[in-house]
Parts: C-alpha cells; structure tokens; sequence
C-alpha cells in the first residue's frame, strides 16, 4: 500500500492546487484554491480560456468582481472532480474588515447558489486577524462555513475554535521557514517548529472537544506530512502527493484525538485585548501574516490585471 493510501486511513487529503488534472490523479476529497493558486493555473494554456470566458461574458462587473466569478467558476469545476468540499477565497484586501468580509462571503455564496452549488460544499477562506475571526463567527452563525488561513499561532487557533469556525489551516511550512532563516537550522520530523504548532493545536482542540477540524498547510516537505499523521485535514501539493503515491515507507498515526483527551493541558481564552497583545508578542507570526496577507494581496491584483487584458 502507498504511503498515501496509508496516509488517507486516518487523514483527509487535500488537493492544494487549482489544477484539475491533480485532482483527478489523486482523489483527495477536499481541495483549497487561493489567489495564488488560480493565478499559477490561469497561467497554463489549458485554463487560461475560463478567464477569457467569464471576463467576456461579464463585460460590465468591475475587475474584482469577475475575480469573484472566477474563483467560483474554478470552484466548480473541482466540485465535479472530488466528492467533498472546495475552498475560496475573500479578498485578502479585507483582512481588516468586518463586515466587506462578510458581504464578499455572502456573493461567493450566492454564486456558488446560483450555479445549483449547496453552501455544504463550499468553504470560505479568511484571514486570521481579529477582524477575521470575528467575520467569520458571524458567517458562521448565517450558516457559512469558514476556513481560516494565515493562521500560524496558537492564538489564532484557539480564538478560531472559540469563534465556532468550521476549520483552521496552520501554515506549517511558513512557520518552518521563519524559524529555519532566524536560526540557521533546517528543522525536520518533530523537531520542526511548523509540525510542533499544529501538533499543540491539535491536542488541545481535542482535549476540549472542540467541534473545529485542524488542517495542516503550506506544507513542504514529505516529512512534515508523514510527522502530521493523524491530523484531521492536510492540504497537499501535486508534487508531494505524487511522492507519497510513489512510496510504500510505513505511516504509522503521530496525532490521536484519544491519547490528546487524557493530555494534561491548561484551558486558555483570549479576548481582543490578549489576542493583540499575544500576537504582537510573537514576532514570527506578526511577520508572517503580514507578509502573508501582502502576498495574497499582490496576487490578487495581478489576477484583476489580467482580468483587465482580457476584455
């Protein structure tokens, strides 16, 4: 058996990409797409004709609101290919604002409606500022449900799971690369700070009973995979799965929901006084989802370029 069918006994699969020729080869249940991710895709000859279909025929819609339908239209096209569900993106220029979050989640959803598209099978991604969170929250109780990303601390994990979201997505291999530039070492296994973070994540969402599932992301490395084992969601790249489809090392499961609730761990809240203290205090996690939104942002802008150059 591969690695990767080993794997899929206790972890759901993830496809992070936006290409459907990936998902079809193999057949994880969710997929995430993010501005990056459909921009790498546009790119390619094969789906570059999607862009040039919803910018014509969407002549009046202003450049992000073709983005929107972009998005969306590549949503469903992965919803025909895997059985569960797909995450899209709010604007990333929103991360800071409550209620233009709630409003863009609320017209993704609407036009995943209007395509016959369920809100069972669609998740909204969002950034996990406080602002974010609390969107979020509120989404959640209209009954959307939420992914939230540029997730890399403990902080924003357990003000998530407070907050009801239906899942969160620790960025693993960002927090790896930090820790790995400001210490000139090149972490593996469990000694890697990305893996210990989602690890102590995991733990305690269980330990506590909390309902919000824990989605390992970025991932960069088959070992941070095969050290995650047992998580409840890993979102992985076409090349590392083709890795694990090509080997047949032993998986054994390095995360337990049972072991986790006999765990000896301290319950903790943070308000939003605590929350920003706590961020501030930590200064990978700063840099990063700054960084992070930035990047999402100038993807983003490059897409309604394009957008633009194809009317």
């Amino acid at each position: 058996m591969s690695a990767l069918d080993q794997l899929k006994q206790f972890t759901t699969v993830v496809a992070d990409t936006g290409d459907f020729n990936s998902m079809r080869a193999y057949a994880p249940r969710d997929a995430t797409t993010n501005p990056t991710l459909i921009l790498r895709a546009v790119g390619k000859p094969e789906y570059r004709p999607l862009l040039d279909e919803i910018a014509a025929a969407h002549p009046q819609d202003t450049a992000a609101e073709v983005c929107d339908r972009l998005l969306v239209r590549f949503g469903r096209e992965i919803l025909g290919i895997i059985p569960g569900r797909v995450s899209t993106e709010v604007d990333a220029r929103l991360s800071f604002d409550i209620e233009g979050t709630v409003a863009k989640a609320h017209r993704i959803v609407d036009l995943y409606g209007a395509a016959g598209i369920g809100r069972e099978r669609v998740l909204i991604n969002v950034a996990s500022t406080w602002e974010g969170i609390r969107a979020a929250e509120r989404l959640e109780n209209d009954g959307i449900r939420c992914n939230l990303t540029l997730l890399f601390s403990f902080t924003q994990a357990v003000a998530c799971a407070d907050a009801g979201v239906t899942l969160i997505s620790p960025f693993v291999g960002r927090i790896h690369d930090w820790y790995r530039k400001r210490d000139g070492v090149d972490y593996t296994g469990e000694d890697d700070p990305g893996v210990q973070s989602v690890r102590r994540i995991f733990e305690y969402f269980k330990k506590f009973g909390y309902q919000t599932e824990v989605m390992g992301a970025s991932l960069r490395n088959a070992g941070q995979i095969l050290a995650l084992a047992g998580c409840d969601l890993l979102t992985i790249s076409p090349d590392l799965l083709e890795q694990l489809r090509q080997s047949e090392a032993p998986v054994p499961r390095r995360l337990d929901p049972v072991a986790a609730q006999h765990m000896h761990i301290e319950r903790v809240r943070f308000d939003e006084k605590h929350f920003r203290f706590e961020l501030n205090e930590d200064a990978m996690t700063t840099e990063k989802l700054a960084e992070g939104i930035r990047l999402f942002v100038a993807d983003t802008v490059k897409l309604e370029q394009m957008v633009l150059a194809a009317r």
